[in-house]
């Protein structure tokens, strides 16, 4: 299995972790880059010296390449990115601002960058903005969202039809079989977040990992669309906010509603009545909590077994 991708971040399967807040600690990020994907250390969560920590922990737990998840609305953005430099981190992948801000710098000290996109559009900027490759990031996908509400489905063709650099799928990829129709669709690799929170080396809250695998169709929702648009599972704190905007509630009440460290208390602590549990559609997919190894393992041979399937079909 051998892409640009693959070749791009030299790694085994063109398969990346989603760098998510509270969840995407060393642990996981060395599991899935010995697993052959590539991992990734959410830095969203974290303060810098915490970050620093993570990124000599992983160095020590795998030989193989992993990256750092970096949203740009950061409040220590410029330290947070010389500890990535200072350290010897090769991979950032870079979210949530303008890639121009940060691209130069990073490639100057011979870092590949992604940037996470929601649109044509800006993909075309963050390819004007002279990143490695992009994310096409769907309307499925849990956490924050794109205002442009298209799905994975529609967005990917758009994406690839418009660049020429590499184009990574994310957004309601939890398996092999939709690994190769992200594919046939134009993705040279693919993003997987929601099955990645809820393994066993996620540093995901259990309560949080348990709600996950008993989630089902329907069960998450975009909301806060004044502030920032995030898919969460539906809970109390959802309930609340759906009350909120019942009684025409302000943008300013909902901020206040919404308050300050909401994700880390469900995700991180396992509050799962009054936290933000952010999560994909794909949710309803997944089942057991599983080593990132056995995650990667299943999705590549139901790959390889589902592309036999579809190249059996004859018209």
């Amino acid at each position: 299995m051998t892409d640009k991708i693959t070749k791009l971040f030299h790694i085994k399967y063109p398969i990346i972790q989603g760098g998510m807040i509270w969840v995407s600690g060393y642990k996981l990020a060395s599991a899935v880059s010995n697993s052959g994907g590539l991992g990734l250390i959410g830095a969203g969560s974290m303060y810098p010296e915490v970050l620093r920590e993570h990124i000599r922990k992983c160095k020590k737990a795998t030989t193989k390449p992993f990256g750092v998840n970096v949203p740009m609305l950061y409040p220590d953005l410029a330290e947070i990115m010389k500890i990535i430099v200072d350290e010897g981190v090769s991979i950032v992948f870079t979210s949530a601002g303008n890639p121009k801000t940060w691209t130069a710098y990073l490639q100057q000290h011979n870092i590949t960058v992604v940037h996470v996109v929601s649109s044509a559009f800006f993909a075309l900027k963050a390819q004007d903005a002279g990143v490695d490759a992009v994310v096409a990031e769907g309307f499925e996908a849990g956490g924050h969202n794109g205002r442009e509400e298209t799905t994975t489905l529609t967005l990917l063709p758009i994406v690839k039809e418009k660049i020429s650099i590499p184009v990574i799928a994310a957004g309601g990829i939890a398996t092999g079989r939709s690994m190769l129709a992200a594919m046939a669709l134009g993705a040279d690799g693919v993003q997987v977040g929601s099955r990645f929170a809820a393994c066993l080396e996620s540093s995901a809250h259990d309560n949080f990992k348990q709600k996950i695998i008993e989630a089902t169709e329907g069960a998450t929702q975009v909301t806060l669309k004044e502030l920032a648009p995030v898919r969460l599972l539906k809970n109390k704190f959802y309930e609340d906010i759906q009350e909120l905007y019942a009684n025409n509630g302000s943008k300013q009440e909902l901020q206040t509603l919404l308050g300050r460290a909401r994700a880390k208390l469900g995700m991180f602590e396992g509050n799962i009545t009054e936290g933000e549990l952010e999560i994909g559609q794909v949710a309803a997919l997944i089942h057991r909590i599983e080593p990132a190894a056995t995650i990667i393992e299943e999705m590549v041979a139901e790959f390889k077994k589902v592309q036999q399937e579809v190249a059996a079909f004859d018209f």
